[in-house]
């Protein structure tokens, strides 16, 4: 996982790493990582003519350390001062924004540079809050932004999100630790759990899903949970649901409107249609494992009265479901927003977007990055609340399965080709975990 951090907490890393390395060792490191970066941009550094706009800070000094490892090896480098920088950059193969980064306290108008110019912004594009994404004044948009120690939620979150380009990370062994991530790849590696006492029952689920009128989202909605290791699936829908779509042969259907106690996570929601809402607050009274509440579900939270017990309920909007639970539009920081709303709810809520933001009531942040294009496309929520209530059934906790879930889900859309439909993402996760 990827540290996640605040601008104070990054100084505070920062400050713990010169300590114990000194501030030569960390410099030499970071401008060092800045200029590979900027190597690979350029594909050959002998010839290549760079800007290197730096300010007085620490974020300066790693653009003057990439400057003489690029000069070094063939590259023309000018290295700018932003006190003289110029309004317009001209006859540059590639511009590194090395003038404020994380220190950017004040409106900074970067100077302006032609289409064809490559930017690599070290840590932060300049002119920007790191903590809550907001501009100070012009930042220029790069192409590539290569976070330095740790991601910032400016990187994630509120307008700046739109300048930063592709996101690279270099640890260089600064945070040691975090609270708050955005999923890698390699937090997968405990997403599997297999046991030879394994039965029918370990990790079976429950999913109220479908209707008459929306028959797929059952469809949808119990094979993402078969191919997110849900050992047994009973499905509950409002109507005859099997007549009207194929389900696949191991689901069970459940008669009436009861919660098999046997299952170890609830799926709620997805495509049960208008006026479920308090039908299915009767069905889940009293309820003792964790329930993911997506699409007509998620107005079970309108409803008057606690939602449970134990509150270890995941919930999981999108911008519009997110506006009519709270009573407000996202606002631009997004990553706030979620954390207001968990911590009133007492839920998990995941967020859905390009980005998608999972907080848990502490404050607790994990941020989902691998979301592409594909999943735009209706029913992907569907498949993903079944993976998340598999994930939980397989024994992970809300908070963590809705993270792994997402970022699972992601990787598996990436995979299929454009204007791939939502009911071909259970295989590619299959797929994907096969060869993961």
């Amino acid at each position: 996982m990827i540290p996640l951090l605040t601008s104070d907490e990054m100084r505070s890393a920062d400050a713990v790493a010169v300590a114990r390395r000194g501030l030569g060792a960390l410099v030499r490191d970071a401008g060092t990582a800045v200029a590979l970066e900027a190597s690979a941009m350029l594909g050959s550094c002998y010839g290549a003519r760079v800007a290197v706009v730096v300010g007085p800070g620490l974020n300066g000094s790693d653009g003057r350390m990439a400057a003489g490892w690029l000069k070094a090896r063939g590259a023309t480098v000018d290295l700018i001062e932003v006190a003289h920088q110029p309004a317009v950059l001209e006859g540059y193969e590639l511009v590194i924004d090395a003038a404020f980064g994380l220190g950017c306290s004040r409106p900074y108008v970067a100077p302006t540079v032609s289409d064809e110019t490559l930017v690599l912004a070290v840590d932060l594009p300049s002119g920007v809050n790191a903590d809550t994404g907001e501009l100070l004044g012009e930042p220029v948009a790069a192409d590539v932004t290569l976070a330095i120690g740790a991601v910032k939620p400016a990187h994630v979150t509120g307008p700046a999100a739109l300048f930063v380009g592709a996101l690279r990370f270099a640890g260089l062994d600064i945070v040691t630790e975090f609270a708050n991530g955005v999923l890698a790849d390699d937090d997968l590696e405990g997403l599997l759990r297999l046991s030879s006492a394994d039965h029918k029952w370990t990790h079976a689920l429950q999913a109220f899903a479908g209707s008459t009128l929306m028959p797929g989202a059952a469809s949808l909605v119990v094979r993402g949970a078969l191919a997110g290791g849900a050992s047994m699936v009973r499905l509950t829908s409002r109507g005859d649901v099997a007549s009207l779509v194929e389900l696949p042969p191991e689901i069970v259907h459940s008669g009436g409107d009861g919660v098999e106690p046997r299952c170890r996570a609830i799926v709620a929601g997805p495509g049960l249609g208008e006026g479920a809402a308090k039908w299915l607050r009767e069905c889940l009274q009293g309820v003792e494992v964790p329930v993911v509440l997506d699409a007509d579900g998620l107005d079970v939270t309108l409803l008057p009265g606690p939602l449970s017990p134990d509150r270890r309920w995941v919930l999981t909007p999108h911008d519009g479901e997110f506006a009519r639970l709270t009573g407000a539009s996202v606002p631009s920081n997004r990553l706030d927003a979620v954390r207001s709303f968990s911590r009133a709810t007492g839920c998990v809520v995941l967020l859905k977007g390009p980005t998608t933001i999972v907080a848990e009531p502490s404050g607790r942040v994990r941020v989902v990055r691998s979301g592409t294009p594909t999943l735009a496309t209706a029913g992907t929520g569907d498949v993903l609340s079944g993976l998340i209530g598999a994930t939980i059934a397989r024994g992970h906790e809300p908070f963590e399965a809705a993270a792994l879930a997402a970022h699972l889900h992601g990787r598996a859309g990436a995979t299929l080709p454009a204007y791939a439909t939502a009911s071909a993402i259970p295989s590619a996760v299959t797929a994907f975990l096969e060869n993961y």
